[in-house]
């Protein structure tokens, strides 16, 4: 398992938190209950497992909702 982090543009309203974080829930490989997205600091924290997926595809998960990812991190957990 990895844990990353995707800083995005800003987020404009408390529903883009909602899509970001349902978006990312419904890739195979994410640990559901570790997704939190922080709407002040245009954050996105999450556990995955990368035999599974990789950042990179939950970066195009949340870019396919328009919303703008910044940069990511991703450490071992």
């Amino acid at each position: 398992m990895q844990k990353a982090t995707i800083q995005l543009e800003a987020l404009v309203c408390p529903s883009c938190v909602q899509k970001i974080e349902n978006a990312v829930k419904s890739l195979n490989g994410v640990e559901k209950e570790s997704v939190k997205v922080l709407f002040n600091s245009g954050k996105a924290k999450f556990d995955f497992d990368d035999e599974k997926l990789s950042v990179e595809d939950v970066e195009q998960a949340i870019t396919a909702l328009g919303y703008e990812v910044i940069k990511s991190q991703v450490k071992a957990k």
